[in-house]
């Protein structure tokens, strides 16, 4: 077996026995912790390709364990979970977590979201951005800097544009009201979410077939928004 090297951190044994049935029937190479310590170990010794992270650990709170390691590896972590408000996935995410899962969660779901972490994974890599990305009846092309909705050219403002591009380039994954204030407003915005909700709102308009009911760009309730990707 040569698939992708997952790390699980999780101490439930229940839950590891789903995640490892699971995954490992679909080609997954796997690694297993049930502390913070173990997950730093092997971590670092084997440099996994992702990493599934429980946040209720005997040792460490995973949000912190995050951040640790955050401070030396770039590798995808989506966070699973049973804390399931949207404070703690907020948190989690401005951790430095890529994804977050509420437990109880079906097998589809996970499998999909790891298959968006991993191409994010592979695209960074490869360090050349799609020059064109078409989504649904999206068409953006990043050179150019057009937009076409169904074919027809769309004339987006420039920070609409970067809200556009920065969703579309992290498609399938979940960005918070921070991380979209960060990467478009700036650091000094970090705290104004009401600009996101605002210039959201105007570029639904001229995105999405039905703005009111959006199709391309959904909501996360209280955490931010997310570009799906079928």
């Amino acid at each position: 077996m040569n698939g992708p090297l997952i790390l699980i951190v999780e101490d439930e044994p229940q839950m590891l026995r789903f995640i490892r049935a699971s995954l490992g029937s679909h080609g997954y190479r796997l690694l297993e912790a049930g502390t913070a310590q173990e997950a730093t170990q092997l971590a670092t010794t084997h440099a996994p390709e992702l990493i599934l992270m429980d946040l209720g650990l005997p040792d460490m709170d995973g949000l912190e364990l995050t951040k640790q390691m955050r401070e030396w590896t770039r590798t995808p972590i989506i966070v699973i979970s049973a804390r399931g408000r949207e404070d703690d996935k907020v948190l989690a995410l401005d951790a430095g977590a890529d994804d977050y899962l509420t437990k109880p969660f079906g097998i589809n779901e996970l499998l999909a979201r790891i298959r968006v972490a991993l191409r994010h994974v592979r695209e960074a890599a490869s360090n050349v951005s799609e020059p064109v990305l078409t989504i649904r009846d999206l068409t953006l092309d990043l050179g150019k800097r057009q937009v076409l909705v169904s074919g027809k050219e769309v004339h987006l403002t420039p920070t609409e544009y970067k809200l556009l591009a920065l969703l579309a380039q992290h498609r399938g994954k979940v960005l918070t009201h921070r991380q979209i204030l960060k990467d478009v407003w700036g650091p000094a915005y970090a705290n104004q979410s009401h600009y996101v909700r605002v210039h959201m709102a105007e570029l639904r308009k001229k995105v999405e077939a039905d703005p009111a009911r959006p199709k391309l760009i959904v909501t996360e309730p209280g955490v931010g928004y997310r570009m799906r990707e079928d």
